[in-house]
């Protein structure tokens, strides 16, 4: 049983030995020296401001330290090159950050992105290439979903399912698990939200099979099941009855006058005798072959990929945003080969802080709510001192007009 134990605690220890963590921020009052504000946007005066803080509700007013967007209406470019380039191959990789909306944000984005080592940090924008995005994407209430793109063969594949997000203006963590075997994983809090294979759920390769372009429909091909009966004939009278009649239970009103009205009539109602266009019955057809299905064929321009998770080349972390109405908020990232890591990270900071920052926020949300109904029953006060101080004036108009009399 010993034996067992040593082994067990070995593996543990060769494999946190093995673990490389190639990027982390926590950000403290040095983070400027390692991230680079583009310029784009800079000479059109719509490039937005960050500044650390931990916004207006937290669990520690240091930790939960991290870099806010400040300004409505700009667009925000902001990178930091990993100590070291890196390639993910053979390798798990994990992308991991907090981020939160305590603007209560309607439409913007909160996502982040790994770039190539040779991004080019001063003019770093939307158009920049990038390997991957990730994260939460919100606008009104058609857009609430976590962004998972990859880059292959320098186009961008979105992912087909609909991965869902947190709306609420606290924090949360966002972490995407990329396997060597193809399959991925999306967390958020440290629970699974969506997980699958990068086959299955983006369109990275042409189909398998394609539609055999030399085979076509055959012209006589019957696929109607169903057809109508050819000895059915219509009745003589179906037509004879109206689909309208006048409405029996309708009555001429009293004060109804002819010569001014003209002649009345009937309001009218749907006939209950009326049938409805006639049609001929349904028979099976005869001729019905079934449906046709089109004959598929080797797609030519398939090739299949083993190393559809692969990035050569990693260098660079970038936060790329348009934002309506700003004050949303980046901490704890990390880039890592662990999934142990990034847990301890998330334990150490989220999972630390979450219960503080809560109830900072009810608090505040309280007082909030305390102060709307105080200046509303002051303004409701004040509507009623305004009325009565009139009314007084008016009755010592009265009196005046009174005493002149």
């Amino acid at each position: 049983m010993r034996f067992l134990q040593f082994v067990f605690l070995l593996a543990l220890f060769i494999s946190a030995v093995k673990a490389t963590t190639y990027f982390k921020e926590e950000f403290d009052d040095s983070w400027q020296s390692r991230w680079v504000v583009s310029d784009w946007k800079k000479s059109e005066g719509t490039r937005g401001d960050w500044k650390l803080t931990a916004s207006d509700w937290y669990g520690d007013a240091k930790a939960d330290r991290g870099i806010q967007t400040s300004q409505d209406a700009r667009f925000y470019a902001i990178s930091a090159k990993m100590p070291k380039p890196f390639s993910n191959e053979g390798k798990d990789l994990i992308l991991q950050y907090s981020v939160k909306f305590p603007q209560k944000i309607d439409c913007g984005g909160g996502y982040i992105k790994l770039l190539p080592s040779n991004t080019d940090q001063s003019n770093f924008s939307g158009d920049s290439k990038y390997y991957i995005m990730f994260g939460p994407d919100i606008c009104g209430t058609s857009t609430k979903k976590t962004h998972v793109i990859f880059n292959y063969e320098d186009k961008n594949h979105l992912i087909k399912k609909n991965v869902p997000c947190e709306t609420d203006q606290l924090n949360h963590v966002y972490t995407l698990i990329v396997h060597p075997d193809n399959t991925y994983q999306v967390n958020i809090d440290g629970e699974k939200k969506e997980s699958g294979s990068l086959y299955d759920d983006w369109d990275f390769l042409p189909p398998k099979k394609i539609k055999d372009p030399s085979v076509s429909k055959p012209s006589d091909w019957v696929d109607d099941a169903m057809m109508d009966d050819p000895s059915d004939t219509k009745p003589a009278d179906w037509d004879s009855i109206p689909k309208d009649i006048p409405d029996p239970d309708a009555e001429k009103p009293a004060d109804w006058d002819d010569d001014a009205d003209g002649e009345w009539e009937a309001p009218t109602i749907q006939n209950p005798e009326w049938k409805g266009d006639w049609k001929p019955k349904k028979i099976s057809n005869p001729a019905y072959k079934g449906k046709w299905v089109h004959p598929e064929i080797d797609n030519p321009e398939y090739h299949d990929d083993a190393n559809l998770y692969r990035f050569k080349d990693i260098g660079v972390v970038g936060i790329e945003l348009w934002q309506v109405k700003a004050g949303t908020l980046f901490d704890n990232i990390i880039v890592t080969d662990s999934l142990a890591e990034a847990d301890a990270l998330r334990e150490a900071t989220f999972e630390a802080n979450k219960a503080g920052e809560k109830k900072m926020f009810e608090d505040a949300e309280k007082a909030k709510r305390e102060e709307e109904e105080a200046a509303r029953k002051k303004a409701e006060e004040d509507r009623k001192k305004a009325e009565e101080a009139k009314e007084a004036d008016e009755d010592d108009d009265d009196e005046d007009d009174h005493d002149e009399l």
